[in-house]
């Protein structure tokens, strides 16, 4: 390589090793921990190539980016940021990044990537370079959360793709967060302010349905939802009113559980619609896919569980090794449900291994064990759970009613079928105890008494009342 870089990051480290390593790789380096002075070099002249972090003490370099073009419209300019949110990505791409790259970054990649950047130094017109548009959302409001290289992936195909007038295909397993992505693409897009239409195959039973609706969404974005369940007539209905739209006036996004090209490809689904349909396809990753992500997503369902009134708490290691070890095979919205139960059931601010495993086998979860060392022992959920059972028992007793709802008052008849037997098991196992038997279950004498009268438990003589 052969140029000057100009390298802004406000951790030393950072700056000796890609001093060194762009120094070997035979370019100048200037390196600073400023904002202020690498906008005095931009000034000056110097540099072929920025590389700039973002938060810096007296800066943004974000923010910094359309100043940098205004004054040098050909100097390509790298953001690398801890900072690795989708927000990130796009705002790095709206104010006209080179490139972008996440912390931790590969160094090789980024040495790819600077090479790349002097060897095509971008001839732009000299004109002011407006600052990135406002959203009027913050970074912490959208739910799109991840640091792993998985994840890094689909922010920056999402910032690439913001503003492109081509049809989006997002693909995925149920509850990877399809519906996230397409609410970024419209929300975070010139078409932000615009109409978001969003069609599922009920929506489309009618003839002129398709049509109706793409005159809803004028100018703005229309999101087809659970695209692979559309039958036949409604396939070739939307495959027509498609060819005929002739102008770029709206958008059209659409959402598919499996891969609609193997579908397509299978017959099962018009190859002529999907080719409309997949201008730029977008799979979302599975979370087992990206396990480190695990704990920040919990994390972050724990703080919004806290902004809405319910006591903050904390998810030690011995915790989190159980999630990293489950397969979530209902992805980030059975994480999300598993947090949720774990933020209103908790008393601890600190959540235990145990209550992690038991709101699993509840879940209907699968054998967890954590990793070795970690100090867990292992704990096999997939058989005799108690959830599973109770559930069998429901099951067959909605299903005894013949589609027909059971009479009101369910609530209360499920919790004494299930009281009877837990308190009667209980005075067994306490010798008819009371005070003994009380403390197992963890309640009041009185309380244990009066449920002995409601429930009509008979008194034994292993069960006298104390």
């Amino acid at each position: 390589m052969d140029g000057t870089v100009l390298v802004a990051d406000d951790d030393r480290t950072i700056r000796t090793v890609l001093t060194q390593a762009l120094t070997r790789a035979g370019c100048r380096v200037h390196a600073t921990g400023s904002i202020q002075t690498l906008m005095k070099w931009v000034e000056e002249g110097r540099g072929d190539v920025v590389i700039s972090d973002v938060v810096m003490p007296d800066g943004n370099g974000l923010e910094a980016l359309p100043r940098i073009l205004k004054l040098r419209p050909d100097l390509p300019v790298i953001v690398i940021s801890a900072q690795n949110t989708i927000m990130t990505a796009i705002q790095a791409a709206e104010a006209d990044a080179f490139d972008y790259l996440p912390k931790p970054f590969d160094l090789p990649e980024l040495m790819k990537r600077t090479a790349r950047a002097l060897e095509r130094k971008r001839v732009r017109p000299a004109e002011p370079v407006s600052p990135p548009p406002q959203t009027g959302r913050d970074v912490d409001d959208l739910p799109l959360v991840g640091h792993s290289p998985a994840m890094q992936e689909l922010y920056r195909l999402v910032a690439r793709v913001l503003n492109v007038d081509l049809p989006v295909l997002i693909t995925g397993e149920s509850g990877v967060g399809k519906s996230l992505i397409a609410r970024a693409l419209h929300d975070f897009s010139d078409r932000g302010s615009a109409p978001f239409i969003v069609a599922s195959p009920d929506d489309l039973s009618h003839p002129d349905a398709v049509s109706t609706l793409l005159s809803r969404a004028r100018d703005g974005v229309i999101l087809f939802d659970g695209i692979q369940d559309l039958d036949d007539v409604a396939q070739g209905r939307l495959a027509r009113v498609l060819d005929a739209v002739t102008d770029n006036n709206t958008r059209v996004l659409s959402i598919s559980q499996g891969d609609l090209g193997h579908a397509a490809a299978d017959g099962r689904f018009r190859s002529d619609l999907y080719y409309r349909l997949a201008g730029i396809v977008i799979p979302v990753p599975p979370l087992r896919d990206r396990i480190e992500d695990i704990v920040g997503l919990a994390e972050h369902f724990l703080s919004r569980a806290a902004q809405d009134g319910l006591p903050k708490r904390h998810l030690p290691e011995e915790a989190a090794a159980i999630l990293r070890a489950y397969p979530w095979p209902g992805n980030v919205r059975e994480l999300e449900n598993l947090i949720s139960r774990l933020a209103v059931t908790g008393v601890d601010d600190n959540i235990s291994a145990s209550e992690v495993e038991v709101a699993l086998g509840a879940a209907g979860g699968h054998a967890v064990s954590a990793p070795s060392g970690s100090g867990v022992v292992r704990q096999e959920m997939a058989d005799g759970r108690l959830a599973d059972t109770i559930a069998q028992h429901l099951q067959r007793y909605f299903d005894l009613h013949g589609g027909a709802l059971p009479p009101t008052g369910l609530y209360q008849r499920i919790l004494r079928e299930m009281e009877l037997p837990l308190i009667e098991i209980a005075l067994d196992a306490t010798g008819g105890n009371q005070a003994r038997c009380a403390d197992l279950l963890g309640i009041n004498r009185n309380t244990l008494r009066k449920k002995i009268t409601e429930l009509g438990i008979e008194v034994t003589r292993r069960r006298k009342l104390m």
